[in-house]
């Protein structure tokens, strides 16, 4: 049988896809394409319930062909990729590059809806909002694989093979020249951090192993109206405009009082916990909570001009028992899994007057919706931001009352 089928793409899935019906009805997720073209697809995948597939060539509109409510393919929001290795068996690491940029928020939007829609059982209408700046020159983080001739690169589309290259346009510009230009240990990676200060720094990670290769290893960042020194392996937004940006949208929808008390979950570095000892002031109390050591200690450091926040080292799930007292404002800040339905009981146990989410994937944020439901919360606002531009991602901010 060939590998190659004519479909017509339906709507965006989350993945970075369109879905669209093979010729015998099973479900075909189809990279490259844009909804309501009809597309020549290679097959790239079959799990026997779904197919996945590559969009190979968009076609024309056959004359016969009866009239549809979708649109004719090619679609008018279809744009020429400006990477050479975006497309079909190249890098995987853009989903969108043949959209423009309000078809890109658009379908990011149709998505995070549909999850709402689909999981929590909301009817919410979502508008993706752009950050500053250009769709292409805003990475300020990379992780580059490493390929068996010690070239630095990027993983084709859920596959281990490390596609070479000359550049990233994503990338802000002068950023990898001196990393793709060097060769590296084979099956190692190579983390890229150009930080606030226009600092570059470089990390070779062999085994397990991390070794300095260029730089300071302490990035120096600017948000939220505050400089901030995070060890370079810590986590950071990549877009330069997101941290302050999601800062503001926490800031709006937390409204702690003055006085009161503040968690702040998976709080990082503390970006959080700043616009919240701001609220509570003086008085008040903001406690952090984080796993990871090196990001307690620069948050610690970051925010010792706050007596008010405190640091608590630790999962979330454990250190979330022995908190003390009713807080006012709950903010969450979740790795992609979400809350997940235990730890929102145990938040929601709590009873605060406010959670403020904070979510990377659209379909854990509905799950965390719906838990806290059960609960009482019901969703009162929610934000969306282009904080990944050519990519499938967005990262949404939702208040829970």
């Amino acid at each position: 049988m060939s590998d190659l089928l004519e479909l017509t793409a339906g709507p965006a899935g989350h993945g970075g896809f369109c879905v669209a019906r093979g010729p015998d009805g099973r479900v075909v997720f189809v990279r490259h394409a844009l909804p309501g073209e009809r597309v020549l697809a290679r097959i790239t995948e079959d799990r026997g319930s779904y197919r996945r597939a590559d969009a190979v060539q968009v076609l024309a509109e056959p004359a016969s062909s009866p009239p549809r409510s979708l649109p004719s393919s090619p679609s008018p929001e279809r744009v020429p990729a400006p990477c050479p290795v975006a497309g079909p068996g190249g890098c995987g690491g853009c989903d969108w590059q043949h959209a423009s940029a309000s078809a890109q928020r658009t379908l990011k939007a149709a998505v995070v809806r549909e999850a709402l829609a689909r999981i929590a059982g909301l009817d919410v209408p979502v508008s993706v909002e752009p950050l500053a700046g250009d769709l292409l020159g805003w990475r300020t983080r990379v992780q580059l694989a490493v390929g068996p001739d010690g070239r630095a690169g990027l993983h084709a589309h859920r596959s281990a093979r490390v596609v070479p290259l000359a550049d990233c346009p994503l990338v802000v510009p002068g950023t990898l020249a001196p990393v793709l230009s060097r060769r590296w240990p084979p099956g190692g990676t190579v983390e890229v951090v150009r930080d606030g200060a226009g600092a570059v720094h470089v990390v070779c990670v062999v085994a397990g192993r991390r070794s300095l290769a260029s730089g300071s290893g302490v990035a120096v960042q600017h948000a939220a109206g505050r400089s901030w020194r995070v060890s370079v392996g810590g986590f950071w937004q990549v877009h330069p405009a997101a941290a302050s940006a999601l800062a503001a949208a926490v800031d709006a929808f937390a409204a702690a009082p003055a006085g009161g008390l503040a968690w702040d979950l998976y709080g990082g570095v503390g970006l959080f916990a700043a616009g919240l000892a701001a609220q509570v002031g003086g008085c008040g109390s903001v406690i952090v909570v984080e796993s990871s050591r090196r990001a307690v200690a620069d948050g610690a450091a970051n925010l010792a001009d706050l007596p008010q926040v405190s640091f608590r080292t630790g999962r979330v799930e454990r250190v979330l028992r022995s908190l003390p007292g009713t807080p006012d404002v709950v903010v969450a800040d979740p790795p992609r899994r979400g809350i997940g339905i235990a730890l929102a009981h145990a938040v929601a146990a709590r009873r605060p007057a406010r959670i403020v989410h904070v979510a990377c994937d659209p379909a854990a944020l509905a799950r965390d919706i719906a838990a806290f439901a059960t609960h009482g919360y019901q969703l009162r606002s929610l934000r969306a931001f282009d904080a990944f531009p050519m990519t499938h991602h967005v990262e949404c901010v939702a208040l829970l009352a």
